[in-house]
């Protein structure tokens, strides 16, 4: 006996072992670079932010030697500039005083300027009104030869150095102003200056070296700072020390000199802006204070700025002087910033370092990219030598296997396969070589067992026949029954109407008083001869006329009572015939017949079928029905819903008293273009653990239903490409069933119709 070969097979058991795997494990290799993506982040966070706060601490070392100078240079000079005072107590001041000062016509006192060189000499300015007695000229010849002494050696690191006397005298050494002294006006005042201020007693009580703000230099247009240090001799205070600095190179290298991603700020705890990377004050412009200035940013910055930019460094302000003491990181989460704080010794300035987290993340993508790239890449090798092994190992034995599997189901069943091997395989070659010599055995044993089977084959094949036949009867008997189940119930809700309307008609037509034209045709046969003289003096024929006019009145009524019962027959027939194409459509391949329905009409018209038997039971039917376009849908289905709906409705209602049954149908259109019919009852309603087998096939509870309405009409409803559920509260609370439906069929449908 010979088989067909099977078929071969498409794929491969090392490719699809393969994919199965490499799949599995990429995902774990996905899943791992992500976690490790998260810890890469938080050891590149940690990593960037100590290095941050170490550079931090050591630019601000760095940063702040200039000023710790200042101030330590301003302790040396206030040690000798008292024991000069000192000196100077003792001793005659007018001849030295005379040789190196002139009182000018303008009634100030400057250098004697025949011998006054500004680069190599301090320079003296004496306001007009200054009394210059004797403990005065001993102050600023003191004055004087300190700055000259020291001022030449501190103006390697610094602008210029100087003294000021309480009376507003000032005394300074400035090489880059070397005329200065000469030139100013005579009405100057250093009195409202804030280094002059800032040595008063009651500006600075402490009596310790202060910085004033900064401010533009205007000759060089060079941004500086002043430190003044107070000097008291005895509780009186005799002079301020002051070293004007140049912010340029602080400024450019906060600007410029920074970590790989981040950028400097450096402001004062009041908010006044000394650099910014973006915010560069006008030549000429007062400073910025970030807190409170209202200035706009055009009018103050070279490069204007924006609002975004403000508000972003007035939150690092606010931060920076909100933190706790000691911390010195600082997360601004809003902006997805790290920023780390140094404050500089002497002017008490906030060196900022801005941190974008983006920077970090960055870093660590990159970091976890390598690292998804590289397991992908050791992956791929990986799969190729396992695929090179399972080739060389599995593949080619099973495709031996598949082709002694043909050959064995083409009916050759001597086959040789390597069985040399100890492993799997090869234990299966083994079993499959013997597992075909018995098949062999087998065969041959077939072969003669089926020369005397054949005739018992035909006879069996003749009774299998008959049998099928026979089966294929009864199936058919089913599905007949079945159908006419179906058709008796729905036909059988219409017929009741039509029974109830044949009754009505029967009913009209034994009132029509036929009788009444027989009597008076055979009184007309009588008097045929004397017919006029019968109609007018006989009393019974004056009578006939009346009598005739009033009769053919009541066969017209009687005509039009039974035209309309017949024309509601009629519809109910045309209903039936509906019903039984409908079910005979069940019968064949589904083919929806949609057309345009006016769902309004719809509801009157099963209302009408029902009409007779809600009218027999006394229910009361409460319409509200929404004017509503036609919809796209098949009529004849729709309205089977209706009437099985309202019938079932009816006899729900049977145990509710006469006067009391109340049936409501409301149509109403949905937002979703859809539409909805509620039919609601007051009757015996359903509990709740009908209401999930209420649409099953079979299910009623009425002793004389079969439960095939619901099914059928909930089997219509999703043909239509709608709904039908079904709500209750609980038994003796009513019910309501609902049918939603399209207002067009969807596109796959229209096709179906098309």
């Amino acid at each position: 006996m010979r088989h067909a070969p099977f078929p071969k097979a498409q794929g491969s058991l090392a490719r699809s072992t393969l994919i199965k795997m490499g799949v599995r494990i990429a995902v774990i290799i996905t899943l791992a670079t992500f976690f490790s993506y998260f810890h890469i982040f938080r050891s590149f966070r940690t990593e960037a932010l100590e290095q941050m706060e170490g550079y931090l601490a050591e630019r601000g070392q760095r940063e702040q030697a200039h000023f710790v100078l200042a101030q330590d240079n301003h302790s040396v000079i206030k040690k000798a500039l008292a024991e000069r005072f000192q000196a100077w107590s003792q001793r005659d001041p007018d001849p030295h005083f005379d040789r190196l000062f002139a009182r000018l016509p303008d009634g100030t006192i400057r250098n004697e300027p025949r011998s006054f060189d500004g680069r190599k000499m301090p320079g003296v300015f004496v306001p007009r009104g200054v009394t210059d007695d004797a403990d005065f000229r001993r102050r600023l010849l003191a004055a004087y030869e300190v700055v000259a002494q020291y001022g030449p050696a501190f103006h390697i690191r610094f602008a210029n150095t100087g003294v000021i006397l309480p009376e507003g005298v000032l005394v300074g050494y400035w090489p880059g102003g070397a005329t200065w002294f000469q030139d100013v006006a005579a009405d100057f005042s250093l009195l409202d200056f804030e280094y002059f201020t800032l040595g008063l007693p009651e500006k600075n009580l402490r009596r310790e070296s202060a910085w004033t703000g900064i401010f533009e230099d205007t000759p060089s247009k060079t941004w500086m700072v002043t430190v003044a240090t107070p000097l008291d001799v005895d509780g009186r205070h005799v002079a301020t020390i002051t070293h004007d600095m140049l912010l340029d190179e602080l400024m450019r290298r906060t600007i410029g000199d920074h970590p790989p991603g981040t950028y400097n700020v450096l402001f004062r705890d009041d908010g006044l802006l000394i650099a910014h990377p973006e915010l560069k004050v006008k030549s000429g412009a007062e400073p910025y204070n970030i807190l409170n200035d209202a200035r706009k940013p055009e009018a103050v910055f070279e490069q204007g700025g924006t609002a975004g930019q403000l508000a972003h460094l007035r939150g690092i302000v606010e931060q920076v002087r909100a933190r706790p003491e000691g911390q010195n990181v600082l997360e601004l989460s809003e902006h997805g910033e790290y920023i780390a704080v140094v404050r500089l010794k002497g002017p008490g300035w906030n060196l900022v370092t801005v941190l974008p987290e983006q920077v970090v993340s960055a870093r660590a993508f990159d970091v976890a990219r390598y690292v998804l790239m590289f397991g992908l890449a050791s992956l791929l090798m990986e799969l190729g030598i396992m695929y090179w092994v399972l080739k060389q190992q599995i593949t080619r034995p099973l495709l031996t296997f598949t082709r002694a599997t043909d050959q064995v189901a083409a009916g050759d069943f001597k086959v040789k396969l390597e069985s040399s091997r100890d492993d799997e395989l090869g234990r299966l070659a083994n079993a499959f070589q013997l597992m075909a010599q018995e098949v062999q055995h087998r065969e041959d044993a077939l072969r003669q067992a089926n020369e005397g089977l054949e005739k018992r084959v035909e006879e069996r094949t003749r009774e299998l026949q008959e049998v099928h036949r026979q089966l294929v009867e009864t199936a058919r008997q089913v599905g007949r029954a079945e159908v006419a189940t179906n058709v008796l119930h729905n036909v059988g809700n219409v017929l009741n109407s039509v029974h109830t309307s044949a009754l009505l008609a029967r009913e009209r037509l034994a009132g029509l008083k036929l009788e009444g034209v027989e009597r008076l045709g055979a009184l007309f046969e009588e008097h045929r001869a004397d017919l006029a003289t019968f109609l007018t003096q006989d009393e019974r024929g004056r009578n006939a006329l009346p009598y005739l006019s009033q009769l053919g009145t009541h066969l017209m009524e009687g005509r039009q009572e039974l035209q309309a019962l017949l024309n509601d027959v009629g519809k109910h027939t045309e209903h039936i015939g509906a019903i039984v194409k409908l079910q005979q459509r069940y019968a064949r391949t589904p083919q929806h017949m949609f057309e345009p329905v006016q769902l309004e009409e719809l509801v009157e018209d099963a209302l009408r079928i029902n009409q007779a038997a809600l009218g027999r039971h006394c229910v009361t039917v409460e319409r509200n029905l929404a004017e509503l376009p036609p919809i796209l849908t098949e009529r004849h289905k729709v309205l089977m819903i209706l009437v099985n709906l309202i019938s079932n409705a009816k006899y729900a209602m049977d145990a509710v008293s006469e006067g009391e049954r109340r049936l409501c149908v409301k149509l109403e259109r949905l937002a979703d273009n859809r539409v909805r019919i509620e039919v609601r009852d007051n009757g015996v309603g359903i509990a709740p653990d009908m209401l999930t087998r209420i649409f099953q096939h079979g299910f009623t509870t009425r002793e004389e239903g079969n439960g095939f309405g619901l099914h059928s009409s909930a089997l219509a409803a999703q043909e239509l490409g709608g709904t039908l559920r079904a709500q209750s509260e609980g038994p003796g609370k009513g019910a309501t069933f609902t049918l939603e439906l399209p207002e067009a069929p969807e596109k796959n449908r229209m096709r179906l119709s098309a």
